[in-house]
């Protein structure tokens, strides 16, 4: 909530603004100490008269004394002080401002004010600028530097702007106008902020100011600010953008969690290596060795086999076939979208009837955003062998992102009555039909495959996943329960259903403690687990535990697999910054965070 404090400086800023525009100009006159003297005096007493040929010596050492003893008394606040106007005073100069009586001080700084919104109004910046820094060498305002601040930002002069807002703020900490103003500029200032080495970090430096200056205007301003909103969501892409682009271009690919490389991989009805006899070439020998490393899930290791493969060559096109759509599948799943479909390509040149191929090249089209590459793959796929099973379940996967759920019922359909050995086509057909609105369907279909596949650690997992979208918790705590105990009995790195779980725990019993050791045991089995990463990271904001949260935020950041990813979770990193730098900076306000991170996440 906004202090009274900070109300208040609204409300005086818009009463000191508005008549701006009816200021009252200065006369022409530029007048010295001794010229206000002369006009304050000339009205009480007579000047003396000089003869043609001046003034006597006498005449001239009375005046003198005459003027030192006035002048004494119009910075003493005397009687001749008194008699001069705003306007008169308006034109001394600074250091003869700085020794005035404090009211008088303050008005005749009003009066500059006054006069700098006049020229402001009519586009004088630089005559503004001169009105506004003798208002502040008379009375220093939060208002003055933020007006002139205004001036400079109408220059292109983005850090002056800067600097004078940073006075501004030292004066009056919740001044809005000073923070907006602040953050524009930093924004302007912060334009590179994707680039390498020292540039870039300033730049970054000077984006992350903006971010927090527009995070505290809007928190400030009860979120009634729709512009602020805007604009804080405005820097945080420019933010997480700038900087993802940054790690990219230097980070090197890396395999994702076991778990996400392990779906991807079962998503694809098992099929044999090829056949290598023992005594075969040392290349041949190697794609070997790294279709056993798959078949033990030591994604790493068979990832560096497969590239030695193919270096040391192979001895047959069906071999090198299969090297190349093994190693573009695991491109694939490191989001590197381009080497993976130059791989497939590859693959589908040497044996251009591989349907399996041909999926994995849609895959790769769908996640490059061609929707109309991606069901042409499929067409070819068709062409080649019409009852593959994988063609329509991986069909149908495409539809379901697209929101087309009756088109992937349909080829989920078609995918079962090819195969209906195979989970993962009926558990979507039946998560298709809940989409659709067709519960009682649904939940009929959950329970035959349970029936079917009792012992499928998947099936009780993507049910329990629907009963706790019911908000059914009791019941979708159970067969989290069963799906986490068969997985422990495969020995399995799958640790989904432990994150089911403590989203229960959470939703349900609000047990934060429970749902916290979950997903940090999660992370003991498969520590890239993204899923777990990041419901760390949202159940330590749930504790306004900001320090851990940017923590986890970073680290979703090093296991992000797409720059999507990486963008995304930069972003929640970033704007869990924001926060944490408003409650140091504005700790009695921190109660406004809840509404924030609601605003903003």
């Amino acid at each position: 909530m906004a202090t009274n404090a900070s109300a208040n400086s609204l409300v005086r800023w818009v009463q000191d603004n508005r008549f701006a525009v009816a200021a009252v100009a200065a006369t022409a006159t530029a007048l010295s100490a001794a010229g206000l003297l002369y006009l304050s005096t000339s009205s009480s007493k007579p000047r003396p008269t000089s003869d043609a040929k001046g003034p006597s010596s006498a005449s001239k050492k009375k005046r003198a004394k005459k003027s030192k003893k006035a002048k004494s008394t119009a910075t003493s606040g005397g009687p001749i002080l008194d008699d001069a106007s705003d306007e008169q005073l308006a034109a001394l100069s600074v250091a003869e401002l700085q020794r005035l009586p404090q009211e008088k001080k303050e008005s005749v700084a009003q009066h500059l004010k006054n006069l700098g919104n006049k020229a402001y109004s009519n586009k004088k910046y630089e005559e503004a600028i001169e009105h506004y820094t003798k208002a502040i060498g008379a009375s220093p305002s939060a208002v003055f530097y933020s007006n002139r601040a205004a001036c400079y930002s109408n220059m292109g002069q983005p850090s002056k702007v800067v600097d004078d807002c940073n006075e501004a703020l030292k004066l009056e900490r919740t001044y809005i106008k000073a923070l907006n103003r602040r953050a524009v500029a930093s924004e302007q200032l912060g334009e590179s902020c994707d680039a390498p080495g020292e540039a870039g970090d300033k730049a970054r430096a000077h984006m992350e100011q903006s971010l927090t200056d527009f995070t505290a205007v809007a928190i400030l301003g009860h979120f009634r600010d729709a512009g602020a909103t805007a604009s804080v969501e405005r820097v945080l892409k420019k933010l997480a953008s700038g900087k993802a682009k940054l790690i990219l271009s230097t980070r090197e690919p890396r395999l994702p969690s076991p778990t996400f490389v392990t779906a991807y991989i079962e998503a694809f009805r098992p099929k044999a290596p090829p056949a290598i006899s023992d005594d075969a070439p040392q290349g041949d020998q190697t794609l070997k060795a790294a279709f056993q490393a798959v078949e033990a899930r030591n994604y790493p290791h068979a990832l560096t086999l497969v590239g030695e493969a193919l270096q040391q060559g192979l001895s047959t096109k069906e071999l090198q076939a299969a090297a190349h759509n093994l190693s573009g599948t695991f491109y694939f799943v490191m989001g590197q979208t381009n080497q993976s479909l130059s791989d497939l390509d590859k693959c589908t040149e040497l044996c251009p009837d591989l349907v399996q191929a041909w999926v994995k090249k849609a895959s790769v089209h769908m996640e490059l955003g061609d929707k109309d590459a991606a069901f042409h793959d499929f067409e070819r796929a068709v062409a080649i062998n019409p009852n593959d099973p994988d063609i329509y379940y991986h069909r149908g996967q495409v539809h379901f992102i697209l929101g087309e759920f009756d088109a992937a019922i349909s080829d989920y359909e078609k995918s079962t009555t090819l195969d209906d050995s195979f989970i993962y086509s009926q558990v979507q057909h039946a998560v298709a039909n809940y989409k659709l609105g067709n519960i009682a369907k649904s939940t009929a279909a959950f329970r035959r495959i349970l029936k079917a596949f009792d012992n499928a650690p998947e099936a009780h997992n993507y049910y329990g996943e629907l009963l706790l979208d019911q908000q059914r918790h009791e019941d979708a705590l159970a067969h989290f329960d069963k799906s986490i105990e068969l997985e422990r009995k495969r020995n399995s790195r799958n640790v989904l259903a432990m994150i089911n779980k403590a989203l229960v725990l959470f939703q349900w019993k609000q047990d934060l403690n429970g749902a916290e050791e979950l997903c940090r045991e999660a992370l003991q089995i498969d520590p890239d687990c993204d899923v777990a990463i990041a419901t760390l990271a949202q159940l330590s904001l749930q504790q306004s535990k900001i320090p851990e949260a940017i923590e986890y935020f970073r680290r979703s950041s090093d296991v992000a697999r797409t720059e999507p990813e990486l963008v995304n979770a930069i972003t929640y990193e970033f704007a869990s910054r924001a926060q944490l730098q408003f409650i140091k900076d504005y700790p009695e306000q921190g109660a406004a965070l809840s509404q924030m991170a609601s605003s903003l996440m």
